[in-house]
Parts: C-alpha cells; structure tokens; sequence
C-alpha cells in the first residue's frame, strides 16, 4: 500500500525531466545587417576655404593739373564714363590769354626770323663778288640762328599754354564708373608741383569695376605642406591659370562667375606670415564692389589616392577619427582613419584605410568590434537638393557634421 505514493513521485519527475529536455538550449541570434561601401582610392578636387577684399581692377584718382575757379561738373555722380569723356571744367580765360600772348610773340619772332634768313642769304650771294665782308656774313649768319631759336622757344611757350588751356577741361583717364564730387562749382582748385611730383585738387575717382581684383593670402606653413605633398606625389597642384576661385557673397550665396588666380607674391609678408595672392574675377552687372569682404573657395589643384566615405561611416571620440569596417573573417572591426576635410557629403580619408576595404555605413549602431556582421551593399538616399561642392574642415573631436546620423 506505500508504493503507490512513491510511483506517483516518480512518474511525476519523469514528466518534468522530459518537458525540459523538449526545449532544448535556445539557438543564437543571427548577426546584425549592416550596409557597407567598399573603399576605393579617387581623385578629388583640393580646395581651401579663405577670405578676400575685392578692389577695383583699375583705379584713378582725377585732380585738377591747373589752377583756377571750378566752373561745373559735366558727368552724372555713381554712373559709367568713358575714357576721354568731360568731367569738369575750369574757367579757361586767364589760360586763353596767355596763349594767345604767345601766339602773338611766336608770329612777330617768325617774322624776324624770316627777314634775317634773307638778309643772309643775299650776304652770302654777294661775298664772292667783294661787295660785303665775311664779317658782315657771319653777323648776318648769327643773326638768322639766333632769330630761329626764339622762334623755337616761342614756339614750346605756345604749345605749353594750349597744354594748359587744355587741362582746363578735366577728362576721365579711364573707362568706369565715376564717383561723387570731391569739389563743388565755385571753388578754387589748384596744382602743386614738389620734389616727390605734382599733385593738384582731389575732384572724383574713377574706377573699372568688370572684372575686379580679389585679393586674399595663404599662409607660408600651408603653402609649404602643399608643396611638399606634390613632390611626395599625393596632390598635384594646378597652374596659375588653371586655379579657379569661387566667389561666395556676403549674404551666403555663391557669386555666379568664377575668377581665376592672377597673381601670386615671391616673398612672404614679414607682418602676417602669409603669401599675398589675388585674382581676377568677372563682374558684367557689378555685384562685385571695392572694399566688400567675401568668402572664397580657391580650387588649389586635385588629390591623389584618397577615399570618399560617407559622413555617417566616420565616427569621433577622444582617440579621434575611425570607421567601422568588415574584416576578412566577417566581424567587425575599427580603424583609425584621418579624416579632416569633407566634399559633396563625404569625408576625404587620406589615411588609415585600404583599397578593398567594407566600411559599414549603415547599423554602425549594431556592429561591436570583434562580432559577426552580415554585410549588404549600401545605397544612399536620392538626393532632396543640390549637393556642396566645397571642402570644409574637419570639426573638433568628438564633434559630427551637421545632419550626420550615427
């Protein structure tokens, strides 16, 4: 009668012995899906992000090179000139009179000059037949020499005085647009001349303003780093001809004409460092004005062998920059990257990273170094607007760009 408890006992823990062993141990997670890009080398465009003033392509200052009242102002104030075109005039008649005085001098010398021509001339024909001297030739010679460098001098006195009654009507030197009045109608102007040259009353300023001058600097160290990388064959730095700079205005927007570099400085500037560099940049409708400060985007040449990766692939922490990759064995793995300039999106990777290799672009948040990853190739989103085509730096670690998503 006691075994009965003891058989129900042990039916009992054959039941649970077998509903444990129907589950079984449970069966691994699969590994995370990420996409990836497979790095290839490329060439890209090598650019810098810099500053510039633009100044006028031609400037010139219009002074008055005679003294006298300022009788009015010919042109209209901010428009186009041309050169040679009237911008002031000044009272011409005290000018006048002295040209006309010379004018009179020079005709009463001429005729002096005429009559001791011919007084020697007929000394000349009469000495062979003995009815002058040779001492009456020679005075009649010196005579007509004497009589012909008056007239010369007579002659420059006339054209200085039409030199100066022409600088009474004060022309553009230039083709451009012509500035506000310095001077108003009314007012004595003058000239002055002193050792270091002549200089007479400021009235305007004229100024060609298509194409205009842009003028910016790069720093002695850049220069130096950028010409060592050529020689190492890792960048290829353009001609002066060949370098574009591209103009963005101050309210953001890129100018519409692209500028080409027009010169370069062969010393550097003992104040600031840097190389002055300026370049030559169209302006038919005259955005472009002297003094504005404007953001440039100076294309330097290409660089050689570097990989474009996606903004979201490269991550930042205090060790700095690195990429997730898929190794050889399917796990993941990190690897330090230099990444410090980006273009169209992506990050330029000049190192740490090999041809062939799979970055994970895509479930970065997933894939822990040294675990399986089941690697897909990754496709970016269509585009929703135009893409940029500058290259800007690297931001400070631990920082992201804008709008990347780890």
């Amino acid at each position: 009668m006691t075994l009965l408890p003891v058989r129900t006992s042990l039916l009992s823990f054959s039941f649970i012995a077998l509903v444990g062993c129907s589950k079984g141990t449970p069966p691994a997670p699969p590994p995370p899906q990420v996409g990836v890009i497979k790095a290839e080398p490329q060439n890209v465009p090598l650019n810098r992000d810099l500053v510039g003033r633009l100044s006028a392509y031609y400037s010139a200052n219009v002074t008055a090179r005679v003294s006298g009242v300022l009788l009015k102002r010919a042109y209209t104030e901010g428009t186009e000139v041309k050169a040679g075109q009237l911008l002031f005039e000044i009272d011409p008649v005290f000018y006048q009179s002295v040209l006309n005085s010379d004018l009179a001098t020079l005709a009463q010398d001429q005729a002096t000059y005429v009559n001791n021509r011919v007084t020697a001339q007929r000394d000349r024909k009469l000495l062979p037949i003995g009815s002058v001297s040779q001492q009456t030739v020679d005075d009649a010679e010196a005579a007509e020499r004497s009589a012909l460098a008056k007239v010369q001098a007579d002659q420059a006195a006339v054209d200085g005085a039409r030199i100066n009654l022409g600088y009474t009507k004060i022309t553009s030197p230039i083709s451009g647009i012509a500035g506000q009045q310095q001077v108003t109608a009314g007012a004595l102007v003058g000239s002055s001349t002193s050792d270091s040259g002549s200089s007479g009353t400021a009235l305007t300023t004229v100024q060609q303003l298509d194409p205009m001058y842009v003028n910016f600097t790069i720093s002695a160290a850049d220069l130096i780093t950028l010409r060592q990388a050529q020689s190492q064959g890792s960048i290829a730095l353009a001609t002066q001809n060949d370098t574009s700079v591209q103009v963005v205005l101050p309210n953001g927007r890129p100018y519409d004409q692209v500028g080409t570099l027009d010169f370069s400085d062969v010393e550097v500037n003992s104040t600031t460092g840097a190389v002055n560099l300026r370049a030559k940049v169209p302006n038919p409708q005259h955005q472009l004005l002297p003094g504005m400060y404007v953001s440039l985007t100076v294309g330097l040449g290409t660089q050689n062998n570097v990989f474009l990766i996606p903004q979201q692939a490269i991550q930042r922490d205090t060790v700095g920059a690195y990429a997730m990759v898929v190794g050889a064995d399917g796990k993941a793995a990190r690897k330090d990257v230099t990444a410090t300039e980006n273009y169209r999106n992506s990050w330029i990777v000049t190192g740490g990273l090999a041809s062939g290799d799979q970055v994970i672009v895509q479930g970065i948040q997933s894939a822990r170094e040294g675990t399986p990853v089941k690697a897909d190739p990754w496709q970016p989103a269509p585009a929703t607007g135009a893409s940029s085509a500058q290259v800007g730096s690297a931001p400070a670690s631990g920082a992201k760009p804008a709008g990347v998503k780890s």
